[in-house]
């Protein structure tokens, strides 16, 4: 087997081929602005519905409650900040986020601290998970913001019954799906959220592109002005080949989901057994069920994760989020989570995705295990 092993799904995908196909006859001959009204800005707007309605379907929302955004950063901020302004001055003015957060929520929500706002941070267990029995909601916490699925140990949170408790505080929730979506079902129903967000390139679409849900109702304000675009919500010419390849990786994420899941996860955990039995004292980092299929974050004991990899030059995998790479520092996460420092040092996160297959788990199993004995020795 020739050419780097990618373990690194969790930081972004490859472009899946049919996708690929979707989008480049509107990088070609397709080029309408949507807004035109002839036949070429019509065939746009036409590839827009339909992009919207397929996004829609993989979460179990209608259509117009569909918001595209340049990324899931967008999207975090849109929400965050978007409510915040349109709740501004009345009673409610209390955020809440989980330990655990992406920075595209956590630094939105400390800005907004910045302007007055109460933020407080929900702790995690050693998992990596929210008892939501135990969040401190009141009658003024205006909104609360927990991701569905970690980017780093993917424990994947009681979004439900922390939706059930904000509803009856009478606060709004966002869940931040960018790393859950593909992987597991996403419903917005039955999470009962009023705002998620997605991240095309997590599912195999291109990167710049991403979406956010709004349950009908939800107070939100424009962050950004120009034309009337998104509902008002979002202005900006749509980007019409990335929109079209977001809905078909949508398309083909609901139509391969179930089968797809249960192959990553039996990868995962042959890779897992390789591992453990070749090395002691190898920890798994986050919950051992309630987890993404495809994630699989351990510690190696009595050597930094990052030299695991740099020992293992034939694999790309990462020791915690993209965001932070190049970074020798332990993992917030990981701090939340309680870790010691050495075994948060000492942590890889192996990331599978649509194209990992059976041999290159076996060989990157191999070479970790080398790696960490040369480096152990």
């Amino acid at each position: 087997m020739t050419g780097p092993i990618y373990l690194d799904y969790n930081a972004t995908t490859p472009v899946d081929p049919r996708v690929l196909e979707a989008m480049l006859p509107w990088l070609r001959e397709g080029y309408g602005n949507p807004s035109s009204d002839h036949i070429f800005g019509r065939a746009a707007k036409a590839a827009v519905t339909l992009a919207r309605e397929q996004v829609a379907a993989l979460i179990g929302a209608r259509a117009d409650e569909i918001l595209f955004t340049a990324h899931a950063t967008e999207a975090n901020n849109l929400a965050i900040l978007g409510v915040a302004h349109a709740l501004r001055g009345g009673r409610r003015d209390r955020l809440l986020y989980s330990a655990v957060e992406h920075p595209a929520v956590s630094q939105p929500m400390r800005h907004l601290a910045g302007e007055g706002w109460r933020v407080a941070s929900i702790p995690v267990d050693a998992t990596g998970r929210v008892d939501a029995a135990r969040i401190d909601l009141d009658a003024e916490t205006a909104l609360v913001s927990v991701m569905l699925a970690n980017n780093e140990v993917g424990a994947i949170q009681p979004v439900a019954a922390i939706a059930a408790r904000a509803r009856a505080a009478g606060a709004l929730l966002h869940v931040d799906a960018a790393q859950a979506a593909g992987k597991i079902a996403v419903d917005v129903n039955a999470l009962s959220c009023d705002l998620l967000t997605l991240a095309g390139h997590k599912f195999y679409a291109p990167k710049g592109v991403g979406a956010l849900y709004a349950r009908t109702g939800t107070p939100l304000q424009a962050i950004q002005f120009g034309a009337g675009h998104e509902g008002g919500l979002r202005p900006g010419t749509e980007n019409v080949p990335h929109l079209v390849a977001l809905g078909e990786a949508a398309r083909l994420a609901r139509m391969e989901l179930e089968a797809e899941s249960a192959r990553l996860c039996e990868l995962r955990e042959r890779l897992h057994q390789r591992l453990t039995a070749a090395i002691p004292g190898l920890a798994l980092n986050g919950p051992a069920t309630e987890r993404l299929p495809n994630t699989l974050n351990l510690s190696f004991p009595g050597v930094a994760g990052w030299q695991v990899l740099a020992a293992a030059p034939g694999l790309a995998a990462s020791t915690g989020s993209a965001c932070h790479a190049g970074q020798h520092a332990a993992s917030g996460v990981l701090g939340a989570m309680g870790l010691s420092a050495e075994r948060a040092a000492g942590a890889v996160r192996l990331s599978l995705g649509r194209t990992s297959t059976a041999a290159e788990i076996e060989t990157a199993a191999t070479a970790l295990i080398a790696a960490w004995r040369q480096l152990a020795a």
